[in-house]
């Protein structure tokens, strides 16, 4: 069984316990999108990222433009082509939760589960669960103002 890492946007002011705030959530898969790889611009518009389609759209069209201002061989085109598709579905998942975070809808929570239905599953029960301690996915501020070290070898910087 594979295990995956899905993450929950719920609109900013949403509070915990609150049902209603659960029909508006979005859950997005951590790690690579073989249906973003495949379609690409057409992926971003079936999720309603004109930003990143567009974004997509120019990357792709400044690929096959340079390709053939340079005069690279057919076979090169190609490889340059899977290339960059390569990286779009890697990253697929990252400009969806960007986008989503754009729009007011930061990742609240984050799921470790085998399916889809079993990541809303237990967000739902985490998000209805007032005993629950939510995660921050954020970074804190006042983390990094508690640690005096900015480096791999905190020892040496006593000795100063």
């Amino acid at each position: 069984m594979r295990l995956r890492t899905y993450t929950i946007h719920l609109p900013e002011g949403a509070l915990r316990g609150d049902a209603g705030a659960l029909d508006s959530a979005a859950i997005v898969p951590d790690g690579f999108s073989r249906q973003a790889f495949a379609f690409s611009v057409l992926w971003f518009l079936f999720h309603r990222l004109w930003l990143a389609a567009l974004l997509v759209c120019a990357l792709l069209a400044a690929l096959v433009i340079a390709g053939q201002l340079l005069g690279i061989s057919p076979v090169a085109g190609i490889v340059i082509s899977l290339l960059a598709s390569l990286l779009i579905g890697l990253e697929a998942s990252s400009l969806r939760r960007w986008t989503y975070a754009r729009n007011g809808r930061p990742a609240r929570d984050a799921v470790v589960a085998a399916s889809r239905d079993e990541a809303e599953a237990k967000a739902v029960t985490r998000w209805l669960d007032p005993s629950a301690t939510p995660r921050s996915l954020a970074p804190t501020a006042a983390r990094r103002l508690d640690d005096s070290v900015i480096g791999l070898f905190p020892a040496s910087e006593g000795r100063r």
